[in-house]
């Protein structure tokens, strides 16, 4: 097992990190504290061939010019908040409206969110794996967000392949928190090519259908009987293009779904992946009462997008499993509450675990 640093950049003048954490299994995992930014993540396949799974840059300067949040940390609130507004205790937090001209919704915690700040960084050996504890503290009014929330992500790559995160934290006065990771994830190795033929199991019977700014409607349906449903493994390509409401509205897929637990907080499996030809499987465990399931269908949307040593990322080149609160929630309050107070921890586990069939 090891950790090493190396320079990654500057960003405003400040210097960057890229930490490189090697497992006892020769697992690769490499973040940078600009972001949080799970830059590779590198692991075998059936025949112990190691490949790199998630997309991204090469560069700090790539990311910082047209990332679509690749592998970045999400704050302070993860996905979408309509009209870029909520109320909380009587009083209307305006937020920008960051997501596109056409869409009035707030996106990933604003212009400048967690995904584009420098986080303190502190990297060690464990006796699970090697450990990365990023901190920061987020002001009051910062993104039009109220109070000071400070935040710990600790991630351990673990010496049974897994890539666990698990987020703190805490206020001065109530606020909303929803934190996540947006890593986009190709089992057959970033740059090869489509996601369609990989097989999805999402342990969930039900989602929160969208509204044309992909903004939830407030109610909860059932996925049984749509092609919403992933209750037995499918391939993601299957029912991708039906002429079915939901896909149409979100390009594919790119729908919350509620983790099927028997208890709040209690952490569970919510998604299983299995890439054919390489044998490499994903389970998805949270800690969260909904995960985001997004096939990367606006990749490579308006021009042609290019990541690690030049290879283009074509539409659905990547997917990504984001556990979280349901979006939109701070003006939901039939969803489970976002709301954080003083006194109280926000506590929320992700594990990525690796293995090969």
């Amino acid at each position: 097992m090891s950790v090493e640093s190396k320079p990654f950049g500057t960003s405003n003048d400040e210097p960057v990190e890229l930490f490189v954490l090697t497992n006892a299994n020769g697992a690769i995992a490499e973040i940078t504290n600009y972001g949080g930014i799970v830059k590779k993540l590198i692991m075998p396949d059936r025949d112990g061939n190691m490949a790199d799974v998630v997309l991204g840059f090469d560069s700090l300067d790539e990311y910082k010019k047209s990332s679509p949040y690749f592998g970045a940390l999400i704050g302070r609130y993860g996905n979408r908040i309509a009209g870029g507004k909520f109320t909380l205790n009587g009083t209307e937090y305006s937020l920008v409206a960051n997501e596109m001209p056409d869409r009035n919704t707030h996106l990933h915690g604003g212009n400048v969110g967690f995904d584009k700040v420098i986080w303190d960084a502190e990297a060690y050996d464990t006796d699970n794996g090697p450990k990365l504890e990023l901190s920061y503290l987020s002001k009051d009014g910062e993104e039009g967000y109220p109070g000071y929330l400070s935040v710990k992500t600790v991630y351990t790559l673990t010496n049974d392949n897994a890539l666990k995160i698990h987020f703190t934290a805490t206020t001065d006065q109530d606020t909303i928190v929803n934190l996540t990771n947006h890593s986009y994830f190709n089992l057959a190795g970033e740059g090869s090519g489509t996601i369609t033929d990989h097989e999805v199991k999402i342990h969930s019977d039900s989602f929160t259908p969208v509204n044309a700014e992909l903004v939830p409607t407030g109610e909860i349906q059932p996925v049984a009987g749509t092609p919403m449903d992933f209750n037995e493994f499918k391939a993601i390509g299957r029912d991708i293009n039906m002429d079915f409401d939901q896909l149409t509205l979100g390009g594919g897929y790119d729908h919350n779904y509620v983790v099927r637990k028997d208890k709040e907080g209690e952490l569970a499996l919510t998604a299983e992946v299995i890439e054919p030809n390489s044998g490499r499987i994903l389970e998805v465990f949270t800690t969260q009462p909904g995960t985001q399931f997004y096939a990367g269908n606006f990749l490579s949307d308006e021009e042609d997008l290019y990541g690690k040593g030049g290879k283009l990322y074509p539409k659905r080149s990547g997917f990504c499993f984001e556990p979280q609160h349901y979006p939109d929630s701070p003006n939901q309050p039939q969803f489970p509450s976002a709301v954080l107070k003083p006194g109280e921890t926000y506590d929320h586990t992700i594990i990525y675990k690796f293995s090969t069939k």
